[in-house]
């Protein structure tokens, strides 16, 4: 197994923040054919998604979880910034891992698709992903 760390930079707002690019990157460094990667996020706020992006699907998406895990008092998760306790909740929707076959050392994504990390935690800027690739 090849496997990595990289540090991403999300800022405090909530974000989608593309991994795709990155993803690949590190194919091309492990010398990657057939077999699979695997992305995980080790950050109890934070989790993975597989969607579109650049065409409003991951604003729809942060909007959706807005609405669905709203940031106000009701959460009983209650230190960091108000609503922060709905963070916690967020990785049982949104899982933080990811597992994408990889063909010829190319990712076996759809047209559209791409990894995305999703980090709706404002209290923290700096979020770890593990890259795993596991050859067949």
């Amino acid at each position: 197994m090849y496997s990595t760390e990289l540090e991403v930079h999300t800022g405090n707002t909530a974000v989608v923040h593309d991994l795709t690019h990155e993803a690949e990157k590190f194919l091309r460094d492990a010398d990657a054919t057939d077999g699979l990667l695997h992305v995980w996020v080790p950050h109890a706020t934070a989790g993975l998604a597989i969607l579109e992006t650049g065409a409003g699907s991951d604003d729809d998406l942060l909007a959706a979880l807005e609405e669905i895990l709203p940031r106000d008092a009701r959460w009983r998760h209650r230190h960091g910034s108000p609503g922060h306790g709905r963070d916690h909740v967020l990785p049982a929707l949104v899982p933080p891992y990811a597992t994408i076959p990889v063909l010829g050392g190319v990712l076996a994504l759809g047209t559209w698709q791409s990894i995305c990390l999703v980090d709706t935690n404002v209290d923290n800027p700096v979020r770890k992903i593990r890259f795993s690739f596991l050859c067949s």
